[in-house]
């Protein structure tokens, strides 16, 4: 975040006699708004040098700069930019959120209960992985990483972009790397991003690095929650047992992660097994949660696929050329690294031959889960792993990634829910087909049908590798908890999510389910100003009590966004509008500096004086306030003058009137003429300033009164009332030695 924020800029045409004058009003003005906005004025040279020549000769520009809080370029909005580094692939997300201070302001008071709101802007995926570039890293910037930086550049706005964070963290697919591969390849994409974009990135280290698949699936479990619901409406989401959030699945090409809170009884039993996650929501205050959370790298449906062949393989023997596979859908013969056999002259390649047999797929894959690996510290999901037995009573997990796609994809058309009966049905029944008729029904699909040709002929394999990890690998009952089969179809997803064990999930509410999400959830959370009563960061780390930051602790990256305190914005910060009180106050300052500016004619003055006399004798003589004689004389910079009321009872006044046209004050566009002389403007002899008040004139129902001396004015008002009729009974009319009622 830059330290000086541009704010808002402004000028004002004033052509004032005295430069130091009208500068010292304009700044004082500037610092009003600036005080009411919580900004700082920054002036970085004298005030007399900003004084633009050359376009006006007094044409004054101020700029405001460091506004922390809700006024940054008058832009709300935060974004965020991170890339998820996959084995298959690599895809780009932008988020948007509002910043902290509008948000707090706009918020019930049940969402400052709440985490911000992220929006994503929008995403894209290209392949392959990072990970190919491994041996040609110079190139990996403008030959991979450019288009995705595109989008980016065209999502955030450009004065966002140098306090917008980018994130590019790898997972499975660079994992796989030599240590040494792996530093070239992130140093290159650091520098690429550095010396290409202007996002902010002070560290590489924290900015783009390889996680581990048990952060990558902390931040899938805070994603999955944090849409759901689970974090903010606890009740709503209540499973028992003071139990309110989902367990999270995701399994992608390389790995797969599993991350959940454990039931009570078990955290307390596990508690050295679990992350500390900490958030903060709106009104500053912590949300803290203990997670367990496991990575099998090999266990993604791609890796596990590569495990499945070795073992098929090596279980046949090399003198087999032509390797049987249940996997494969009968008569497909393709190569071991699954592209279709055409070739037939060739000899001595070995070949896998589909014969479809789903019972037998599923049995061939149980292995992979390597169940028989030493447990050391009991109970264990897979390959020796241990972790908290879980409570399906309240853990109801979501799966995403592979979860999604091979219970949706070729599976999945006919409903949305995951139905185990009916889920295996469609599975054996695809496995069981022949290679032929699903290629004849896959031609309808046009240009997109080799993309279907290879979703469909790894369909089985996946299918049955999805089934195996859910139900015998994570555990999750193959029949509901109430005793029925999937006998309960009419409920969506994301209802069946709250009672059933497990769902599959790919969006809610129209945002994807990932783990990117959660990292810039992380990001947007710490941006928020910690509550007094609790400072520690944002982030995750090794399981600790409240209140204690573990060693291990990897913060969330974002710095809190300072805002002013509450007493700034009465009993309830959140209920006001400080923007919009400073642009109100910037829009009056800049009407008061366009009259200033206009009255500073004499004939603008003059109408603008009459203008106010006859309010004061329509209004009887109300006093004006003292206390704004120096607010008028910096907007006309003229000397103060103190001026006293001339009483109606007709106490002499030390004021005499030259001869004047009853027009001549008319202050109408009609009436005024720039051509009057001298002899036009009313003369004013003063002898006692004590006594000094402007001239009024009052024009009332024909009834015409100019003060001048008694002993001239008598006569003349005697003339100009004749046959005028005056309030009967007035008692200060009657007062008056000068004014004497009328006969009808």
């Amino acid at each position: 975040m830059a330290d000086v924020t541009p704010v808002f800029r402004f000028a004002h045409m004033i052509k004032p006699a005295n430069n130091n004058q009208s500068s010292a009003f304009a700044l004082e003005a500037l610092h009003a708004i600036a005080s009411a906005s919580h900004c700082t004025l920054n002036l970085q040279t004298p005030l007399s040098s900003l004084i633009v020549r050359g376009q006006s000769p007094n044409a004054l520009h101020f700029m405001v700069q460091a506004c922390p809080h809700g006024l940054q370029d008058m832009d709300p909005a935060q974004y965020g930019v991170i890339i998820d580094a996959g084995s298959s692939g690599t895809r780009i997300y932008v988020y948007k959120w509002l910043s902290p201070s509008v948000a707090t302001q706009r918020a019930s008071a049940e969402d400052l209960r709440s985490l911000p709101r992220l929006k994503l802007k929008n995403s894209k995926k290209i392949h392959p992985g990072v990970s190919v570039y491994a041996d040609k890293a110079t190139s990996v910037g403008p030959e991979h990483l450019e288009s995705l930086v595109e989008l980016a550049l065209d999502e955030v706005p450009d004065a966002k972009i140098p306090e917008t964070p980018i994130f590019l963290l790898a997972t499975a697919g660079v994992r796989f790397l030599a240590e040494q591969a792996q530093t070239a390849l992130l140093q290159e994409i650091c520098t690429y991003f550095q010396t290409k974009t202007r996002f902010y990135l002070p560290d590489c280290k924290s900015h783009i690095q390889v996680i581990s698949g048990e952060t990558e699936g902390l931040y899938g479990w805070i994603a999955a929650n944090y849409l759901l619901g689970g974090f903010d409406q606890p009740v709503k989401h209540d499973h028992g047992k003071d139990h309110h959030t989902y367990g999270f699945l995701d399994m992608g090409g390389a790995s797969a992660q599993v991350a959940f809170a454990p039931n009570n009884t078990e955290s307390e039993k596990h508690a050295d097994d679990l992350r500390l996650v900490r958030m903060r929501r709106l009104d500053g205050s912590p949300l803290e949660y203990r997670v367990f959370t496991a990575s099998w790298l090999g266990f993604g449906a791609n890796k596990a696929r590569s495990r499945y062949i070795d073992s098929l393989v090596e279980s046949y023997g090399s003198s087999v050329t032509e390797v049987p596979d249940p996997c494969l859908p009968k008569g497909l013969r393709t190569s071991l690294t699954g592209e279709p056999w055409t070739n037939r002259g060739a000899s001595g390649d070995r070949l896998l031959v589909g014969t479809g047999v789903f019972k037998e797929c599923l049995l061939k894959t149980f292995p992979l889960l390597r169940k028989d690996a030493p447990c050391k510290d009991r109970p264990c999901l897979l390959n020796g792993q241990h972790a908290p037995a879980i409570d399906f009573d309240v853990n109801h997990f979501v799966g995403v990634s592979e979860y999604w796609h091979m219970t949706h994809g070729a599976f999945g058309k006919d409903y949305n829910e995951y139905d185990f009966v009916k889920y295996q049905d469609a599975v054996s029944e695809h496995c069981n087909r022949d290679w032929a008729g699903i290629k004849a029904d896959l031609t309808k699909h046009g240009h997109k049908a080799e993309k279907k040709a290879q979703t469909a002929q790894e369909a089985c394999f996946k299918a049955c590798w999805v089934i195996n990890m859910l139900h015998d690998g994570i555990g999750i009952p193959r029949e509901n908890l109430d005793g029925g089969i999937g006998n309960n179809a009419t409920k969506n997803a994301l209802e069946r999510a709250k009672t059933d064990p497990f769902q599959p999930i790919h969006k809610v509410g129209g945002v994807q389910v990932t783990w990117t999400l959660g990292k810039m959830v992380l990001y947007a959370t710490g941006q928020i100003p910690p509550d007094p009563s609790s400072s520690l960061p944002v982030g995750i780390g090794s399981n600790a009590k409240s209140g204690v930051l573990p060693d291990d602790f990897e913060k969330a990256g974002s710095a809190p966004l300072a805002w002013p305190p509450a007493s700034d914005f009465g009993e309830d910060r959140h209920g006001s509008r400080p923007m919009e009180v400073m642009l109100l106050l910037l829009a009056l300052v800049c009407l008061i500096l366009f009259f200033g500016y206009c009255l500073r004619r004499p004939e603008w003055r003059r109408r603008t004086r009459g203008l106010f006399q006859r309010r004061r004798q329509y209004g009887y003589g109300r006093k004006i306030p003292r206390g704004s004689s120096s607010l008028i004389s910096k907007l006309f910079w003229r000397a103060p003058a103190a001026y006293e009321r001339i009483l109606d009872e007709g106490d002499e006044s030390q004021l005499e009137l030259g001869d004047v046209d009853p027009d001549d004050n008319d202050c109408s566009d009609t009436s005024y003429s720039p051509r009057l002389g001298s002899a036009s403007t009313p003369r004013l002899n003063v002898d006692r300033f004590d006594d000094l008040r402007p001239p009024s004139e009052m024009d009332r129902n024909g009834l015409v009164i100019r003060t001048e001396s008694r002993e001239r004015l008598a006569p003349t008002l005697q003339m100009l009332n004749a046959g005028r009729r005056s309030r009967v009974g007035s008692p200060t009319r009657l007062k008056s030695p000068l004014m004497t009622p009328l006969a009808d």
